[in-house]
Parts: C-alpha cells; sequence; structure tokens
C-alpha cells in the first residue's frame, strides 16, 4: 500500500496499543497522501496540490501531508484512475476527458463551445452545477474534491494555419483518449489518433501525427511548438480538469478530517487560477516569441460542425438539463 500511516505518541515514540493517554490511536495517525499529476515539477495544478498540503500540515499540525508526484511519475492520466479508485495512488489531478467514459455527467463540461468564456466556466464549475458533477466520482471509488482550469484548447499542427474546419480534413489529429474527443475531431473532418500525452512530441517530429489540440502552457511546456508551429485559437474546449481522492483512503480519515481535506481542496482552487492566469500569458509571449504562427478563426463555422458530437453524448433528459442549465447561468 502506498499510502504511509504511522502511529505516535504525544512524545513522538511509535506506539502499537489502541490508545495513548486515553486517546484513540487512529487520532495519533500521521498520514502521507501520494498525489499524481503528469505535468512537470512548477505547472499550476503541481503547485495548487502543494499548496492544499500546506494548508493540511498547518492546520492538522504535521499530521496530513501531501507528497505530490509530478511528470507522469506513477504513470499516464488513464492508467492511474484504477489505481486511484482502488487506493494504491491517494490523490489524482485529472483531465475531465479520461472520466467521460466512466462517469456520464463529466461529459457535458467535457463538450465543444459549452462554455462561453473562461468567466462562465469558472461561475459554473464553483456552483451547484460544479458540486453536482463532483457528487458523480461517488460511486465510482473515488470522491470529487475541486475543478482546477485546463485553459481554452485550441488546434496546432505542422502543415498550415486553420481557419475554417475544411482545413483540417484528412490530418492526423491526436486526442485525448476520450470517445468525444475522438468524435469532437471526426465531426471537423479530421482523423482522430488517441494516444497518451507523452507520445505527442515525438509522434510529431517522425510525422506519425499532423498535429493535437491543447492549451497555451502545455503547447509550449511541451515544446509542442518547435514541431507544429501553426497554433489556430480555435478555443473548442474550456473543460476544468478535477482533482479527486481514493475513496478507500479519504473514508480512513474521521469526519473532521475529510472536512478539512475537502476544505483545502477548495481553498487551492484560488491558487491554482492565480498561477494559471500568469503562467497562460507567460507561455503565449514564449510561443509567439519562438516563432510560432498564431491564428484567430471566425468559431461559428466550427461551433455549427458540432451538432453530431451533442446529438450522440447528450441523450436523455438528465444531461440535456445539465447543458440548459449551463446554458442558462450568466
Amino acid at each position: 500500500m502506498l499510502t504511509r500511516r504511522t502511529f505516535v505518541s504525544t512524545a513522538g515514540a511509535l506506539v502499537a496499543g489502541p490508545a495513548v493517554l486515553g486517546r484513540p490511536a487512529a487520532a495519533q495517525a500521521t498520514v502521507t497522501l501520494r498525489s499524481t499529476d503528469i505535468h512537470p515539477d512548477g505547472y499550476p495544478t503541481i503547485e495548487a496540490v502543494k499548496f492544499m498540503g500546506q494548508l493540511l500540515e498547518q492546520r492538522t499540525n504535521g499530521r496530513i501531508k501531501i507528497n505530490v508526484f509530478h511528470s507522469a511519475q506513477l504513470g499516464q492520466e488513464k492508467d492511474t484512475i484504477d489505481q486511484t479508485r482502488f487506493g494504491v495512488i491517494d490523490m489524482n489531478r485529472i483531465n475531465m476527458a479520461p472520466f467521460n467514459n466512466l462517469i456520464a455527467s463529466t461529459n457535458i463540461p467535457s463538450l465543444p463551445f459549452i462554455f462561453r468564456s473562461v468567466a462562465h466556466m469558472r461561475t459554473v464549475m464553483d456552483g451547484a452545477i460544479g458540486d453536482q458533477i463532483l457528487g458523480d466520482f461517488s460511486a465510482h471509488g473515488l470522491v470529487g474534491l475541486a475543478f482546477y482550469d485546463s485553459g481554452s484548447r485550441s488546434f496546432y499542427n505542422s502543415k498550415r494555419a486553420i481557419t475554417t474546419p475544411a482545413d483540417m480534413r484528412g490530418m492526423k489529429i491526436r486526442v485525448q483518449q476520450s470517445d468525444m474527443f475522438v468524435a469532437l475531431v471526426q465531426a471537423l473532418g479530421a482523423n482522430a489518433t488517441p494516444m497518451p500525452f507523452g507520445e505527442v512530441f515525438t509522434s510529431l517530429q517522425t510525422g506519425v501525427i499532423d498535429g493535437a489540440e491543447n492549451n497555451w502552457p502545455s503547447y509550449e511546456s511541451t515544446r509542442h511548438f518547435e514541431v507544429a508551429k501553426y497554433y489556430s485559437l480555435t478555443e473548442h474546449s474550456l473543460s476544468p480538469e478535477v482533482l479527486v481522492m481514493s475513496k478507500r483512503s479519504f473514508d480512513k480519515f474521521n469526519a473532521a478530517d475529510q472536512a478539512l481535506v475537502r476544505a483545502a481542496a477548495k481553498e487551492s482552487v484560488a491558487k491554482m487560477r492565480e498561477l494559471w492566469d500568469a503562467r497562460e500569458k507567460a507561455s503565449e509571449a514564449k510561443v509567439r516569441a519562438g516563432g510560432a504562427v498564431i491564428n484567430t478563426v471566425e468559431k461559428q463555422p466550427f461551433i455549427d460542425a458540432m451538432k453530431p458530437v451533442y446529438d450522440r453524448f447528450v441523450t436523455d433528459a438528465k444531461m440535456k438539463e445539465l447543458v440548459a442549465r449551463i446554458q442558462a447561468v450568466t
């Protein structure tokens, strides 16, 4: 088991008895939670979880800590989901897309062009709709803690600037391992190629794929802009990322500690967004200085092309209601 729990007495010595000075041994447990992320050290999501750990350490006098494993040290996103569900990994910052085939409601914030702006997305995910979606993780061995930003995702490639959907016809575009993102790219006339994020640079370099889609910081930090210099601002997705915890690990805490974990996770969102907004601007500046060719697009033709995606993934009354509620948020 990767999670480490050490029982300590008030003097700091290890104890094996059921209680110390009349207090339950469990109340003395020191817990170091292992958290995983595919992004490099210093990335806003990494720093936000570290910040969460600092809050917990301060509020529990060092009894609860978080050890963040960055750069996919514990595996790629899709590989770590089951490990988190089974409690091998305690916490996981992960993109929404890998959950789309597991948790139906996660498809809704993943829909293309569902959010009008970053402000709209944040208002939705911080409110009752976001809480409802977080609650849906519990049936799958996970506790949804908070949503982090993932920026606006746009297409980039090594062939040409994309100004209309017609420019994408025949292109081989890497997508996340999600049926929705496959359908999104296919609706634009391109050939979707699902693959782990860590394989994209080499695949672009060798011509296995022509392009991919992602946000400014990911495009910059992976140096994808060096091998796919055309970045077209479709901004087709503002899907957030989610911080989850293994329910097995969460349930080992008492109610008071569970409340501390939830509160610290929510407080880490503001830290993440502060860091994200600064990082996004810096990444855009670096990409532009690096010689990438950036162009805007007329979004309506791309939006119009998404009808088959909505028809396929928004199928029942509950999901249609969720879409309507998001669209109604001002």
